[in-house]
């Protein structure tokens, strides 16, 4: 006997459906602002001669759902029928208890019955075997589009090697940058125009590069509350920073830690997995070794420290930055670095609202900060972004760009007043093998041409500046049109 009966199932479609009456989408679900991941979502969506299924993941709270319902009101805005689009929230506790196939065939029977349709389906990995009928649905619905997100990419990865291969994009939706901020919350910032990037910086005079930091001006009394709650749409909006951060540990992390992951995979407790998170948060943005975590957590395996950090990665809360091989100077270990998505979790899980005043703990959030800017940067090329320690003294370069056959891109965070770089640093040393070197600063005058003692110029540039001019670039590089 079914659990569910198709009366039960309509009514709920027909309540995440309002368009389906009104003929759009609700202002409120709407928001102003659109996400780069929009952009690339309906690109993907509009071509026609690669079909896909567009998956988008990414954190909870990232705005997901909310691209789906600006893709959804581009279509009506376009002269789809409402009737031919379904927004199908699997995570809704009446859907949980469907079958997928009968959740499918109450809308064909009692909506649109043909199959030229656009799904949309949101938290779809609650569904059982989701994967299978993203896969029967295109190759058996040539004419039906897709559009899917999940906060669990584990499932959604696993999903796309196994049964979607060739079949569908997975899109990763970051927390806000700095860029997306500053447009979110309003800021009268100036568009610089595709050709103003960081590594465009050193090309230009020291006037024209003065220019660019007057313009950026408007940004820089922003950059703090950025790094303290700006990662994530509506926390960003929020009237009380204390109010927003508590919204986070709650709503983004506990759900992830306690409820998500555990049931994704079957973790009898969550204490361990929580511990662990709450340990990597006070180390975010240095080198990790799983069995030092283990004997600090005493009672944790290492095997459990590296199972649950797997986890933790493929939930979006923490990324693992690995060693870049360069100069010849080979990672005795590899080992790696661990950051956490973003900045804001970091500082809502450990409550530390002295991180401004704090010199060392504002480093690491900067370098944070820095490091999730260039991997989404980077994410939809063919490059990976790790670190490089080596030689005799073991000198570290904080962050690289590694490009397939291509010189790589070194970037060293140094977030304080004074911010030399002695002659045998490591970015120094290595900038002979690199296509740019760049230095990332604190103080807002402090940028410009960095001279090594052989002739080679690095890029000086404050960071709330970088992670701008980086969004900057972002934005510029969406072809897609509406």
């Amino acid at each position: 006997m079914a659990i569910t009966t198709p009366e039960q199932i309509l009514k709920v479609l027909r309540a995440f459906n309002p368009w389906w009456m009104s003929g759009q989408v609700p202002q409120g679900f709407l928001k102003a602002y659109r996400r780069f991941a929009y952009y690339e979502a309906i690109k993907r969506l509009d071509q026609t001669d690669i079909r896909r299924t567009v998956v988008l993941t990414g954190t909870r709270r990232v705005g997901k759902t909310t691209i789906e319902y600006q893709m959804i009101d581009t279509l009506l805005r376009r002269g789809i029928s409402p009737n031919q689009i379904v927004f199908i929230s699997l995570d809704h506790p009446m859907l949980k208890l469907s079958n997928f196939s009968d959740i499918l065939d109450c809308y064909h029977e009692n909506v649109w019955p043909t199959q030229d349709v656009y799904y949309f389906f949101d938290e779809i990995q609650y569904a059982s075997g989701w994967d299978k009928w993203l896969k029967t649905i295109y190759d058996m619905q040539p004419d039906t589009k897709c559009v899917a997100t999940g906060s669990a990419s584990p499932a959604l990865i696993k999903g796309n090697t196994e049964s979607g291969a060739g079949r569908w994009s997975v899109i990763q939706v970051p927390t806000l940058s700095f860029y997306e901020y500053c447009a979110l919350i309003g800021v009268d910032a100036p568009d610089l125009g595709p050709e103003i990037k960081p590594t465009a910086f050193l090309a230009l005079s020291q006037r024209q590069r003065t220019q660019i930091m007057l313009k950026l001006s408007a940004v820089q009394n922003h950059f703090n509350r950025y790094l303290q709650v700006g990662g994530f749409p509506e926390l960003a909006l929020a009237s009380s920073d204390l109010m927003a951060q508590q919204i986070m540990r709650e709503d983004v992390v506990d759900k992830v830690l306690k409820r998500d992951l555990p049931s994704l995979y079957s973790i009898r407790s969550a204490t361990e997995l929580e511990r662990i998170f709450l340990y990597l948060c006070s180390v975010s943005s240095n080198i990790v070794s799983f069995t030092a975590i283990a004997k600090e957590l005493d009672g944790v395996s290492r095997a459990t420290v590296e199972n649950y950090i797997k986890y933790l990665e493929n939930a979006n809360l923490i990324y693992l930055s690995w060693p870049v091989d360069m100069g010849g100077r080979k990672a005795l270990k590899a080992q790696p670095k661990i950051y956490i998505a973003d900045a804001a979790i970091r500082n809502a899980v450990l409550m530390d609202n002295d991180m401004l005043t704090d010199p060392t703990e504002l480093g690491k959030i900067v370098e944070t900060a820095v490091y999730k800017h260039v991997a989404a940067f980077y994410y939809q090329q063919a490059t990976r972004v790790g670190y490089s320690r080596g030689g005799p003294k073991d000198k570290e370069v904080d962050i690289v760009v590694d490009y397939p056959n291509i010189k790589n891109i070194l970037i060293e965070v140094k977030y304080r007043e004074q911010a030399p770089i002695p002659n045998d640093d490591a970015i120094i040393e290595l900038s002979r093998e690199a296509s740019a070197a760049i230095i990332i600063t604190k103080r807002a005058d402090d940028y410009g041409v960095h001279d090594t003692p052989d002739g080679r110029q690095l890029i000086r540039i404050p960071a709330f500046a970088f992670l701008y001019l980086l969004g900057n670039a972002e934005k510029h590089g969406y072809k897609g049109k509406e």
